[in-house]
């Protein structure tokens, strides 16, 4: 299991999470990125960044709302093609 970011992060980014995590995971591309994205496969699921986020938009991958289940892959995809997982965050 892995940690989510979720709708809650576009266009606010604030990068608490990134601060606590202790495997620097947590990526954005300033400028390009509306929101931050966790790396599947770098998490180690230690679950600091959920409560350091102020907008409540991290959640454990079984725990990511039904509404923001497209978020699992947008997190995956843009550790592979950042484009394709851009164009997939809704607007």
């Amino acid at each position: 299991m892995t940690y989510v970011i979720t709708q809650p992060c576009i266009d606010t980014q604030d990068q608490s999470c990134v601060d606590v995590c202790p495997v620097d995971c947590i990526h954005f591309d300033e400028g390009s990125d509306r929101m931050l994205y966790i790396d599947p496969d770098e998490c180690i699921d230690c679950g600091a960044c959920e409560p350091a986020c102020p907008v409540s938009a991290i959640f454990a991958e079984d725990d990511v709302p039904d509404d923001q289940q497209a978020f699992k892959e947008i997190n995956a995809l843009w550790y592979q093609d950042k484009d394709a997982a851009r164009a997939k965050v809704p607007a």
